[in-house]
């Protein structure tokens, strides 16, 4: 039976947006993974609870307080002996006034990928697009609330460079808001998660030192499980970014290693 004229026009409009996307995609993917420049990362602060003191703490944001990022990252980029001093300079852009598309409740993967292409359209109305191959933008929701509520789960997208994190406006958390910052930029370069289903870190890769010897506690936390084992199965977050290493594993996928 052949489909009706109009759901052959989405489909055809669709296959043409894919093909787009992945053109562009394996590009980006090639001039950002070969550490030859720095990375532009902008972050786009965007009010998700529509509350004052929400309003108050994106105000009052600037460079600075995502300094430690850069500093962490020549940190990292050093100890593993990259060529390129800065991996990345991130700076403050400008608020969006917009919420992101919604990430679809039941995650098929029709779903996701429908959500994929008008998160990227928004992304696009919001910051257009400066013609760059290594400008990475991270939007980053924050909300006033109970810091001990789990917050959305945060994305970070190597097709498009993109990354959407859900935070607390809150001073005492805005260390731990660069940790995951840092980790879903790192998702746009190519690391994977190293965590398990219940968020603790994977044996050995998600740990900072998996040959360390006591094992036991561990020190740091590796970047991409974002917590510091004490013991198996026990793990408690990181409070900043100055306990955060990028371990081999990490360090191959983003292509600072061999």
């Amino acid at each position: 039976m052949s489909l009706p004229r109009f759901a052959t026009i989405r489909v055809v409009l669709l296959l043409g947006c894919l093909i787009v996307v992945g053109f562009v995609s394996a590009h980006q993917r090639v001039y950002t993974r070969n550490w030859n420049q720095t990375l532009e990362v902008v972050i786009y602060p965007i009010n998700g609870d529509g509350h004052l003191a929400t309003d108050n703490y994106i105000r009052e944001l600037e460079d600075a307080d995502f300094s430690i990022i850069n500093r962490w990252g020549e940190r990292e980029a050093q100890r593993h002996h990259l060529p390129l001093a800065t991996p990345f300079d991130v700076t403050l852009g400008e608020p969006i006034t917009t919420l992101p598309p919604a990430y679809p409740a039941q995650a098929h993967a029709l779903d996701v990928l429908l959500w994929s292409l008008k998160f990227r359209y928004w992304a696009w109305r919001q910051t257009p697009d400066s013609g760059s191959l290594t400008r990475i933008r991270m939007f980053v929701v924050y909300q006033t609330g109970d810091d001990r509520v789990p917050l959305q789960h945060s994305l970070g997208m190597q097709k498009g460079l993109m990354g959407l994190v859900f935070a607390y406006s809150l001073d005492r958390q805005t260390a731990q808001n660069n940790i995951v910052i840092a980790h879903e930029l790192l998702h746009t370069v190519g690391a994977i998660d190293k965590y398990n289903s219940a968020g603790g870190p994977l044996t050995g890769v998600g740990y900072a030192n998996p040959y360390r010897s006591p094992l036991y506690p561990q020190r740091n936390a590796e970047i991409m499980a974002g917590r510091i084992p004490t013991s198996p199965g026990r793990s408690y977050m990181a409070e900043s970014l100055r306990s955060v290493i990028v371990n081999s594993y990490t360090a191959s996928e983003i292509n600072w290693i061999d």
